[in-house]
């Protein structure tokens, strides 16, 4: 088997689990094409973006296991470890990565209820009389 770089990925709830073997290829997503799993053009730019930004496009095979959240969380948690992963592979592609903002975690996650409120900040109505 190939050696591969390794890349760990989190966004919201969802973790994804990256391998980058230096070979031409495809991306897979949970061993099927990552354009069946994400239908949505968006998640699609926002899982190559790590490509496009150091010029690797179609010049690596990227497989990935990711588990939790839904399907934004989970292109977020892709392009994280695709980021993450490059960065092992070559020390140069730190520059317009970081510029990019590719390789700061997005730290928001949902925020747990309050007792007394409905949600997290929402309050029940307020009756004067």
């Amino acid at each position: 088997m190939a050696e591969y770089t390794p890349g760990t990925g989190k966004r919201k709830t969802s973790i994804a689990q990256v391998r980058i073997f230096q070979e031409p290829g495809s991306i897979t997503v949970n061993g099927k094409p990552f354009e069946q799993v994400f239908p949505r053009i968006l998640y699609r730019q926002q899982i190559l973006r790590p490509f496009e930004v150091t010029g690797t496009t179609s010049q690596l095979r990227v497989t990935v296991k990711v588990k939790g959240g839904g399907l934004s969380g989970q292109a977020g948690a892709i392009r994280h470890g695709i980021a993450r992963g490059l960065l092992k592979l070559n020390e140069a592609f730190r520059k317009p990565l970081r510029q990019a903002g590719l390789l700061t975690r997005d730290a928001r996650i949902k925020e747990r209820k309050k007792y007394g409120l409905k949600r997290a900040r929402k309050a029940p109505q307020y009756t004067k009389r």
